[in-house]
């Protein structure tokens, strides 16, 4: 096991170099760069920069040096915690990223723990009862959350609040507390609005883990090794849950391999359509603008959360599963 572990982790920096090289360049693809849509949208409001000034700020964000001076110049700021400075917000990287994080985890953690009470318990009944009513009850729910796009849900939930009740239910937060720091009636604030983000993205998560937590248990149910521990005269409780069911939560164990960075990304559409002060539709603004620094982060913090998340899947994998092995 141990020298699994050196070895993934001896895998994960060319991984990492390869994966924020790539990024980069794409980034980089599209025609133009910041300063360009920066000079477009100056133009569409009726305002012009002369020769200097535009050299002057190629020359401050660097935008003259060809690609790979800037990715180096780049990294070795990374390399010492610098992530550079975004060119649209002209704030730190660090600093923009971290004044979203916190909210971005408390929601992205609040949802998997939703999505895991809701959908572990739900799918081990569909199996073990299965053709019963609650069967297809539960079944047909989880088919209707997988094709409803969460988007469309989150509209639903919007116009039905201003429409019926008069109520927006966008936001996080009362208007009075937006722009308040953190207390007490802040939190309790969030709180009350964090209902509507947790339904919206725990429903299709919720209703795929249920559809994939009751086909792998009917598998293991269907497997010898429960027909003969039934023939031993084990109870069925304890047929069910000694193996079945812990094999069967796999998908939950390897699903930590995306967990990680959906904590700090968060559901960028949602995000955007319920007005949520994560870190999605900052990534979407910097995608959008070219933000080279900012946008890059993001990739490279992502990379390195799903490259992490991976091994510690595996690991666990290999507790959960004794059929497993690293050799």
């Amino acid at each position: 096991m141990f020298q699994y572990v050196v070895r993934r982790i001896l895998y994960m920096v060319p991984t990492l170099i390869a994966v924020t090289i790539i990024s980069f360049v794409v980034i980089e693809l599209p025609p133009g760069d910041y300063l360009t849509n920066y000079v477009n949208r100056l133009m569409l409001q009726g305002e012009f920069l002369d020769e200097a000034q535009l050299e002057a700020l190629k020359v401050q964000y660097g935008l003259g040096q060809p690609i790979y001076i800037r990715y180096l110049k780049w990294m070795s700021g990374v390399v010492r915690g610098n992530f550079g400075v975004s060119m649209e917000w002209g704030k730190p990287v660090g600093e923009l990223i971290g004044q979203r994080l916190l909210l971005t985890v408390v929601i992205s953690l609040a949802t998997t723990l939703f999505i895991w009470a809701v959908a572990m318990p739900i799918g081990i009944y569909s199996a073990t009862h299965q053709y019963s009513i609650g069967d297809y009850i539960f079944s047909f729910i989880g088919f209707v959350g997988v094709g409803v796009p969460e988007f469309m849900i989150a509209l639903i939930f919007l116009w039905v609040g201003f429409s019926r009740f008069g109520v927006n239910l966008s936001g996080l937060f009362s208007e009075q507390y937006v722009e308040q720091g953190w207390s007490f009636g802040k939190v309790v604030d969030m709180l009350k609005h964090m209902w509507v983000p947790l339904i919206v993205l725990g429903l299709g998560g919720t209703a795929g883990m249920i559809r994939t937590t009751r086909a792998n248990l009917l598998d293991e149910l269907r497997k010898p090794y429960v027909t003969t521990a039934r023939s031993k005269g084990l109870t069925e409780r304890k047929v069910i849950w000694k193996y079945p069911v812990r094999l069967a939560l796999n998908p939950f164990v390897s699903g930590l391999a995306y967990l990680l960075p959906g904590l700090v990304g968060g559901s960028t559409i949602i995000s955007v359509v319920l007005s949520l002060p994560t870190s999605g539709p900052l990534y979407l603004k910097s995608l959008q603008t070219q933000d080279m620094y900012l946008a890059g982060t993001f990739v490279l913090m992502f990379s390195v959360l799903t490259v992490i998340g991976t091994l510690i899947s595996d690991i666990l994998l290999g507790v959960l599963d004794p059929r497993i092995r690293y050799e």
